[in-house]
């Protein structure tokens, strides 16, 4: 699709999605970071790569004992 545009259409494009970006609101990283580590810790209990996932659940456990003879 971008081929069959000109460089005309493609600037116009650009400064439209520009526009749209530029009414997003906007959070400083002070509170953001604050909020996203808040949020990660109090998942952290229903995390099974930071929580093991119990022996009786775990579908990945391997069923039997492989043996050579």
């Amino acid at each position: 699709m971008a081929q069959e545009l000109g460089e005309k259409e493609l600037l116009k494009m650009e400064v439209e999605q520009l526009k749209k970006e530029l009414k997003s609101p906007r959070f400083p990283i002070s509170k953001t970071g604050k909020d996203i580590k808040d949020y990660v810790e109090a998942q952290a209990g229903k995390d099974p790569l930071l929580k093991a996932i119990p022996e009786d659940k775990n579908p990945f456990k391997e069923k039997g004992a492989c043996g050579i003879s």
